[in-house]
């Protein structure tokens, strides 16, 4: 078994029924399966060889799809590589890790001439509709030169091979890539799809981006999989996103927080028909409960919102909140998944009891093989086979996980410790608050004390002491922020994390003196 089977299976099955809408076109699962067994043929006389590794830099696109199911069907590791980098960051992810070939959007032309001399691997550029190019062979052509019977060789790929090398958000630091092989995916799919209720036909809004774990495998792999329709949009508008939801009947959809926050807000969002909806799935971070409850009634025909927990390094699934629990749960990820070993552990990693706080771990198939050359990071996440999230956790009587904060991210003021979590949820419930995000900041007496970045909605207008009012009333004294910093938006890479680090940056780069206030 391999996941460029899956591909195969599901034409077999479901030739003619539609696999991929985009915007370059519709396909049956004949048609995507023919084009990527084609592409595959092409990657083969280009003289790649299993174990390879291709780039991938593309906006969600069926260009996208069709060269990673090309890559994994004949052995090849496709690397999704973030197109919201600048040339740099492509390059240190391109140098690290290693790719022979390229295929690229022609919106990424002028950014890889500037860096082609400092890419120290990729032999071979393609790209649609890019004629002209001095550097890229067209994709069509590239295609057409393929032989269709490239399919037979999937049954060299098995579970134990590599399958994807995926780099992490970065919030804290440099991409590191996490080496999954096809039985991590598999596990990955087995987890996810029995959690998430998922079944067969559904019509799925692929909307995160796909060089994420969460897209490509949770959403985009599970529709192939199972024989459903994958809607690929290209990049996240609201009011387009509202409008392909009517016109597609879409019944499935996904995203951050702060995607259907955004969503929720625009000023025409009532106007479009939802009524084809009938799952929702939240990821990235935890989605606030007033969000939740407008959701319900946005989607008149979800039972409720499906909570995800996961890591990039566990291909990504570890937890998930079904939705007959969404509302009696709130707070919660779930259960962990049924093929996972989960444990919430102190600092000398012994286990803690329900209600105790500690770092998450978990082991089992879907983890990753560790990190692509980078042995002290593999060490440091992955010991005796368990998997060192790095997030706070807790566990009640019923086995429900409870996500505290990141580890890193715990403010500890004047001995108590503070989860910004904890206040981002109690500030998001504010009528005037669109986003909101919270870090720690040194203090001479406590060590350090809370301040909240707050993104208002439009025409709202609170000062700082209201803020602070607002969460006395919820919250600690203890836990309250002593600043408050006003934002045009929160910082978030592409999976929905608030990028704390730039928050902490432009703190420091703050001239006026640090703020400070009663305890």
């Amino acid at each position: 078994m391999n996941i460029g089977y899956l591909l195969s299976n599901s034409a077999n099955k479901y030739p003619e029924r539609c696999a991929i809408i985009s915007e370059e076109g519709r396909w049956t699962y004949q048609a995507f399966n023919d084009r990527a067994n084609r592409l595959a043929g092409a990657l083969l006389n280009a003289g790649l060889t299993k174990g390879d590794r291709i780039a991938i830099l593309h906006y969600n696109s069926s260009y996208f799809v069709e060269a990673y199911f090309a890559a994994v069907k004949i052995g090849l590791v496709p690397i999704p590589v973030n197109f919201r980098f600048a040339g740099p960051e492509i390059v240190y992810v391109l140098n690290d890790s290693q790719p022979r070939m390229l295929f690229y959007g022609p919106e990424f032309e002028e950014t890889l001439l500037g860096v082609r001399d400092q890419l120290v691997s990729v032999q071979h550029f393609v790209s649609p509709h890019n004629g002209g190019s001095s550097l890229a062979a067209d994709y069509e052509d590239f295609l057409a030169g393929g032989q269709p019977n490239a399919v037979i060789l999937e049954s060299n790929v098995g579970e134990n091979d590599p399958c994807q090398l995926m780099y992490t958000s970065g919030t804290t630091g440099k991409p590191k890539g996490a080496i999954l092989t096809h039985r991590n995916v598999l596990w990955n799919l087995f987890n996810t799809i029995w959690a998430r209720e998922d079944k067969t036909g559904e019509s799925a809004l692929i909307v995160g981006p796909l060089y994420h774990t969460a897209a490509l495998n949770n959403h985009f792999t599970i529709q192939v999989a199972l024989g459903g329709t994958s809607i690929i949009i290209r990049k996240f508008e609201p009011e387009s996103l509202l409008r392909t939801i009517e016109k597609e009947k879409a019944t499935l959809v996904s995203g951050a927080p702060a995607v259907y926050n955004l969503l929720l807000q625009h000023p025409k969002a009532h106007q479009y028909d939802t009524r084809s909806i009938t799952k929702c799935t939240s990821g990235s971070e935890k989605l606030p409960l007033e969000i939740k409850k407008r959701l319900l009634e946005f989607f008149p025909n979800i039972k409720g919102v499906y909570d995800v927990y996961g890591l990039t390094e566990a291909s990504p699934s570890i937890a998930i909140l079904n939705a007959e629990d969404s509302l009696r749960k709130d707070g919660s990820v779930g259960k962990a998944l049924p093929f996972l070993e989960t444990r919430i552990v102190d600092e000398n990693n012994r286990s803690l009891s329900p209600g105790e706080v500690g770092e998450l771990i978990c082991r089992g198939p879907n983890v990753m093989q560790g990190y692509h050359r980078n042995p002290q990071g593999t060490k440091e996440t992955i010991q005796n086979g368990w998997l060192f999230t790095g997030d706070l956790a807790r566990m009640d009587e019923e086995g429900f996980l409870y996500i505290v904060d990141r580890k890193k991210e715990m403010i500890v003021s004047g001995g108590e410790n503070i989860y910004p979590r904890e206040i981002e949820e109690v500030l998001i419930k504010h009528p005037a608050v669109a986003d909101v995000a919270v870090i720690g900041i040194p203090h001479p007496t406590w060590g350090e004390t809370v301040k909240a970045f707050v993104a208002l909605r439009e025409g709202q207008i609170i000062d700082e002491q209201e803020v602070i009012d607002f969460c006395k009333r919820y919250l600690a004294g203890y836990k309250k922020p002593t600043a408050v910093a006003f934002v045009p938006s929160i910082p978030r890479n592409p999976s929905g994390k608030a990028l704390k680090r730039l928050l902490r940056k432009e703190d420091q780069d703050e001239p006026s003196k640090k703020e400070g206030g009663k305890k």
